[in-house]
């Protein structure tokens, strides 16, 4: 062989090897990146703040425990990942039996927090590139419960709580924010952070009370009792009428000249007992005005007498309709 074709083959040798060499560079690199461990996690991410819960699920491998599903997709799913800011994922560390842990590292409601995923080598795609995949688990169950109300929202989704309690299978990581704002009650909002894959995250828990809607509405009724009842009181000219105060007296009271009125009106406190709202007892005070005849000397004399009261109420709501029963004991 002349030494010309010598130097041709040695110098498309070298440009074969070179070659190999920057494919493997390539194949590792791509590895490394685009089909390394931490694609299936970005791609996973981007499902949730898209809302897509069926993709995610599919790529978790994810089974859903017996619970509610409303946190699984559209809005409530977008909300959740929307509290995601500052995402930085990490290098992929061995596990061992083909498996790694992918972290990724965010913050959520200002407080810097981390998810450790696991995954496992799953195969390869064009002979050189490793597939990756998340090893199966079950999705962790969030926990809710609201003092006497069956609805609630959560990520801005209505969802039912029958019996004042529920639970929904989530995401994570993600922020789930549970509320009340109902025409007659409400719960200020309470929220957590489901960061990784524990079967029971924090508990969501909606302390729920009375809005000044029902309270303006139930106060309103007490005086509309009240005054109903001191009129009644003035038409039949009564001491003792059926209402919560009355006067006593030995002396004869001039008939037409008894005038009854409220001077102070209960202040309404609505609070939640055994399972329904009750009406804390209604404390007022109501002025008799009369004159009277003493049954012995004949004197005339004023009564100007303020007397103070107290009664119970059992409280209805049904719909937009709100009911009062006093309860008048005698």
């Amino acid at each position: 062989m002349s030494q010309a074709l010598v130097k041709i083959a040695a110098m498309w040798l070298l440009g074969l090897m070179l070659a190999l060499a920057g494919a493997v560079v390539a194949i590792n690199l791509v590895n490394n990146s685009i089909a390394g461990p931490q694609q299936p996690v970005r791609e996973y991410l981007s499902a949730l703040q898209k809302g897509d819960g069926e993709k995610a699920l599919g790529l978790l491998r994810a089974s859903v425990p017996q619970s509610n599903s409303a946190m699984l997709d559209g809005s409530a799913l977008q909300t959740a990942a929307a509290g995601i800011s500052d995402v930085k994922i990490g290098n992929a560390e061995e596990r061992g039996a083909n498996r790694v842990m992918v972290p990724m590292d965010y913050t959520i409601d200002g407080s810097r927090q981390r998810t450790e995923f696991l995954l496992e080598r799953s195969g390869t795609e064009w002979l050189f590139f490793h597939k990756w995949s998340f090893v199966p688990a079950a999705l962790p169950v969030m926990d809710v419960t609201v003092v006497n109300s069956s609805e609630a929202t959560i990520n801005g989704v209505p969802v039912n709580m029958p019996n004042g309690r529920n639970s929904f299978a989530v995401f994570y990581p993600g922020q789930y924010e549970a509320a009340l704002n109902g025409q007659y009650f409400s719960a200020a909002p309470t929220r957590t952070a489901v960061t990784g894959g524990d079967a029971h995250p924090a508990p969501l828990n909606l302390l729920t009370e009375a809005t000044k809607t029902l309270k303006d509405a139930v106060a309103g009724k007490v005086r509309e009792f009240l005054d109903s009842c001191a009129d009644e009181a003035d038409k039949q000219q009564k001491l003792q009428p059926d209402c919560p105060f009355y006067h006593a007296t030995n002396n004869r009271v001039i008939d037409g000249t008894i005038d009854w009125s409220i001077t102070d009106y209960p202040a309404v406190s609505i609070e939640p007992f055994g399972g329904r709202w009750v009406v804390a007892p209604l404390d007022g005070k109501a002025r008799i005005k009369a004159r009277q005849v003493d049954l012995f000397t004949g004197a005339v004399t004023d009564i100007n007498t303020v007397h103070d009261f107290s009664f119970t109420t059992r409280l209805d709501i049904d719909g937009d309709t709100v009911k009062l029963t006093p309860q008048l004991n005698y």
